[in-house]
Parts: structure tokens; sequence; C-alpha cells
């Protein structure tokens, strides 16, 4: 639901100019981009002011921002002028260019490091990475966010790439709602990573060509999925505590079925106790079937990337109805993500991002911020 504010934006709402600057400072390269025209509002300054709104639950809505551009502080923070609302609403719909943002946000992903986390993530073939989509519901009256042709519901595809070893988002890519998701993910593919995939992302071709591209994959495979079996391979005492209860060498695809890999890999069936149910894994690792079956798990990081997305960050309420301002807002959204976890030193939790929007209100003092964040250093 859309944060409600019913009274008039103050200084006293807004605190923390300490880390506003520090906006200013990230956005440096932005700054470098000569204006469009004659105007004055760059997208620095805007990105700036997402960023503020992210961070403080007073400012509601793209009529909020405007309030706060007329604030003393806000200005020599953000160096922006008083702004009219309509020239806000113009410029993240028709001149401003999301994609102006993906060198900032790339800036931050290199400086964070991998946490101190299970040292099985280390030691893998590859950068183990986690790639869904999800759906962003859009306003009815955004009538470029077509969905289905005979439905008034609106939206696009938020395609995302998530390294599991420092919890963050390596790669984010917006697009139209019914985009294909196996596509998406071949045309962002790296060398060198280790791609953990659920049923959607089931093309032979796919893993064909993730195999040629140096990479690798763990991807869960339907029940009904036809293969021919090469070598049945014995299972350690290890793999068998952890429910896998079958591993064979195989070629997906047979003489009936449209598509065949043409590399042999690994199909992995592990038993899940809690469910009753079997999970099918193929893969073109070595890994043990134990190691298969901890590294799936790990998948869910990016659906709970997805929740703190929507839910905690609340990326589900637009501040602009064009397509460049939604994807823009999104942008910032992910730079807002990425960083909670330069400054904290872990994935963003709801506590923490509770308490850095208490200090940008006013009500949490900088050492108690200061000491929020030392206290989740010392857990790690």
């Amino acid at each position: 639901m859309p944060r409600k504010c019913n009274h008039p934006i103050t200084e006293k709402d807004i605190q923390g100019f300490k880390y506003l600057r520090a906006f200013d400072d990230l956005l440096e390269p932005l700054r470098q981009i000569p204006a469009h025209g004659n105007r004055q509002f760059h997208i620095d300054q805007y990105v700036s002011l997402l960023l503020l709104y992210f961070f403080n639950p007073v400012l509601t809505s793209l009529r909020g921002l405007q309030q706060a551009t007329g604030l003393e502080n806000v200005q020599k923070a953000l160096n922006v002028k008083n702004m009219s609302l309509g020239a806000m609403s113009e410029s993240a719909a028709n001149v401003f260019d999301p994609e102006l943002l993906v060198p900032v946000i790339k800036s931050v992903m290199d400086k964070i490091k991998p946490e101190n986390q299970d040292e099985f993530l280390k030691n893998l073939p590859g950068i183990p990475i986690a790639v869904d989509g999800s759906f962003l519901r859009c306003l009815p009256k955004m009538l470029w966010a077509v969905f289905r042709t005979q439905s008034d519901k609106k939206g696009v595809r938020m395609h995302i790439q998530f390294d599991l070893l420092r919890d963050i988002p390596s790669n984010v890519d917006i697009t139209v709602a019914l985009s294909s998701e196996k596509k998406n993910l071949r045309k962002h593919l790296k060398a060198g990573a280790l791609y953990v995939m659920d049923r959607g992302f089931i093309d032979y071709d796919l893993f064909d060509f993730i195999d040629r591209s140096g990479s690798y994959f763990v991807a869960r495979l339907k029940n009904n999925s036809s293969y021919e079996v090469m070598e049945s391979l014995s299972a350690s005492p290890e793999d068998v505590a952890a429910g896998v209860i079958c591993d064979q060498k195989v070629i997906m695809g047979s003489e009936f079925t449209k598509g065949k890999m043409t590399t042999a890999v690994r199909r992995v069936v592990i038993r899940d106790p809690e469910k009753d149910s079997e999970i099918i894994l193929l893969t073109n690792t070595d890994l043990t079937g134990e190691q298969l079956s901890m590294l799936y798990r790990y998948r869910w990081q990016v659906e709970l990337f997805f929740r703190w997305f929507k839910c905690i960050l609340g990326c589900t309420h637009w501040l602009s109805n064009s397509q460049s301002g939604l994807t823009l807002q999104v942008y910032t959204a992910i730079l807002a993500s990425l960083l909670i976890r330069l400054w904290t030193g872990r994935k963003p939790t709801k506590r923490t991002f509770e308490m850095i929007c208490l200090f940008f209100q006013g009500w949490a003092s900088q050492a108690e911020l200061i000491a929020h964040i030392q206290s989740l250093q010392k857990t790690v």
C-alpha cells in the first residue's frame, strides 16, 4: 500500500544531511552529463530525491519530493532549487534516461565484498547466481504496460541475477510483462558463473549455451522431462543422508521430443522430507548430490529479495506513470538496497531499514545508527 502523509513537509521531517551529501558525491558521474536544453533540473538531482524518498517514509509522492526541494537544507545538501511539480514530472517521463544510472549502480556493486558466510559458497566452480523474474503491477492508466490484450491488468517484468556470495543483485533488467526470462538470461549471460534456476528456465538450447559460454548451471526439472541415461553414478553416504536417491549422466531430450542437448549432463533426484516430494536437478558440474541440494536451497535468497523490494522498500507505488520514470525508480531502489549493504556490511533487513529511516526523520541519532551497524557487523 502507498505510504500516507497528510501534512506539509518541513525541515524537521528530514534529517541526516551528511548522508544526503554522500548521495551527491555518489552521483558525481551523472553531473558530468550535459543538461537537456536549458533545463536547470538534472538527473543526478532527481535520483538524489528518489533516494531521499526511499529512506524517509514522510515523503510519499512526487508532490512530497517537490515540497522537499523548497527546504533550504535539502537545497544545500542536494544542490537543487525549488522545482515545480510539472518540471519534475516531465523530466522523469521524457528527459532522463534510466540507463545513465547503470554505471553508478555497477560502481557501487564493485565496492561490495562477499560476506563472511558459509565456506561452501566460496568453493564452487563459478560465482553462484540465482536467476528469477517478478511481475511488477502497474496502474490501469499506464497503457504502455500491456499485460494481455483482453485484460485491464498492467505491469512490467523485473529480471534479477542475484549474487549469492555477496547477497546483492548483480544484474537488473526491466522489460514488458510477457517477455521471456530465458531470453533475458541468454542476453546477459557471463562466463565463470554458476546459475541456479527454477523450472521456469527449462530450455535445452539455453543450457547448451551456458555450457559453451564457460559457465555452469543447476536447474530444476519437471517430472515429465525426457532423457536418455548414459551412465548411473553411485551416491556417497553423505549424498544418501542428504536425500539423494538417483544420480545419472544423461542426454536431455529424445527422438520423440522437440529440442535435445548436445552435452551430457547429470540428472540428480533428491527427496525433500519436509514436503514429501522429489526435486529433480540438472547440472553440468561435478558437485556432489549433497552440495547440489544445499545450493538449490540458496536460490530462495532471490525470492527474499523480491519480498524486500516490494514489501519493505515499498517499490509498488509509482511516482511516475511513464515507462522511463518507472524504470528510473526501480534502478534507484536497487541503488538504495546496495547502499544499505555497503553501509552496514550485511544484506538489508527490515530492522536496519527502519533504523536508517528513523535517522533520516531525526528520531535516531547518528551515534545510535552507528551502534546499530556495529552490532550487525559483530554478528557476522
